[in-house]
């Protein structure tokens, strides 16, 4: 069914992932696809991962094993202050390819997704103000392409935009897509921590 949080197994099919630190501890990928509106009014439907976290032996408890999808959500939440104070540059919100960090009035903007079981939370977004960077740095990425020969073909449904879709492309561009890659590294950078924070309450699932 179209929008449901559909589990991702790793390579061997499991879809309890064990911590690498402590097997007492497991996370589950979660995916969404979501049509996500932006702060420029911008639409675009994204593909969003996030992480479940708990004991393994709760996780095996509410069934995960045999459980294809989950009933809930994934929203995304952007914040001036970061998620993580051990390691903040982990959640920042970079402008597409460019490298540039989005921020608004010379604050970094930081950005996670989360797993909603209730479906009562909602996507928190922060519209940058750093946009005229990010032109000039996609200015910079094109005309290196070119120099370099590089084949550079623009879509086969371009058209000619005004300022004010560029602006919002610009800005659509940072994505809001949360990657598995992101959460990989995620993963690794929270298990190097002593203590397993479980960010989930007690959640109990209707099946």
């Amino acid at each position: 069914m179209k929008n449901q949080v559909t589990i991702v197994p790793n390579e061997t099919g499991a879809k309890i992932r064990i911590s690498k630190n402590n097997s007492d501890y497991g996370h589950v990928l979660l995916k969404q696809e979501k049509t996500i509106i932006g702060t420029n009014g911008w639409v675009k439907t994204t593909r969003l991962h996030a992480l479940l976290h708990g004991e393994v032996d709760d996780l095996k408890s509410i069934g995960i094993k045999k459980m294809k999808t989950l009933p809930g959500q994934i929203i995304v939440k952007e914040s001036t202050t970061p998620f993580n104070e051990k390691n903040p540059d982990m959640d920042l919100k970079y402008a597409g390819k460019t490298g540039i960090v989005c921020c608004k009035d010379g604050e970094p903007i930081y950005r996670r997704a989360l797993y909603d079981a209730s479906m009562t939370e909602v996507d928190e977004f922060i519209a940058h103000t750093n946009g005229e960077d990010i032109r000039t740095a996609n200015q910079e990425n094109t005309e290196k392409a070119f120099e370099a020969n590089t084949e550079f073909l623009p879509s086969d449904n371009q058209v000619e935009l005004t300022d004010m879709i560029t602006e919002c492309e610009d800005e659509e561009e940072e994505s809001s897509e949360i990657t598995e890659d992101e959460l990989i590294d995620e993963i690794s950078e929270e298990e190097e921590e002593e203590e397993v924070t479980i960010d989930e309450e007690d959640v109990t699932f209707e099946l």
